[in-house]
């Protein structure tokens, strides 16, 4: 798909140098599994158990240390992230150089070119957004992204 034919992913009309908060969703290159392993919890209401692989070690040292990053969840091929943009920086400079710091790190480029946000517009869309980041591992089975490939 080309370039001009590709789906328009950014809110029309909205300015992403606008102090704001965003749900972000980045995929890895092809959706391999490569960041992690999850495991049903042992128990009812236990947390399911989260390997990082060595790149998931990488991704989740660098989300630590970039500004603006709230919360976030790294799932096997994707991490879900809230961004907190602030002082006019822009979302797309952000994650750009959040993908930068990680491929610098990995020695390799692991992610999809684009990313998928959704501009949150409340307190109640920011409290669903962030509850999602939670029990995304609790729902990896039924997952969009879910692949059972190792």
């Amino acid at each position: 798909m080309s370039s001009s034919n590709r789906k328009r992913l950014r809110l029309e009309n909205y300015d992403y140098n606008t102090d704001g908060a965003y749900f972000v969703t980045i995929c890895t290159k092809n959706k391999e599994n490569l960041l992690c392993k999850i495991e049903s919890p042992l128990a009812p209401g236990d947390y399911p158990v989260i390997s990082f692989t060595a790149l998931g070690e990488i991704v989740d040292a660098a989300t630590q240390k970039i500004p603006g990053i709230d919360k976030y969840s790294i799932m096997p091929n994707h991490v879900h992230m809230i961004v907190l943009q602030e002082g006019g920086k822009n979302l797309s400079t952000t994650i750009r150089l959040w993908k930068s710091v990680i491929t610098a790190k990995a020695k390799r480029a692991i992610w999809q070119t684009s990313f998928y946000e959704h501009v949150i517009r409340d307190e109640q869309d920011y409290l669903i957004k962030w509850k999602y980041i939670d029990d995304n591992p609790f729902k990896w089975a039924s997952d969009e992204y879910y692949s059972s490939e190792e």
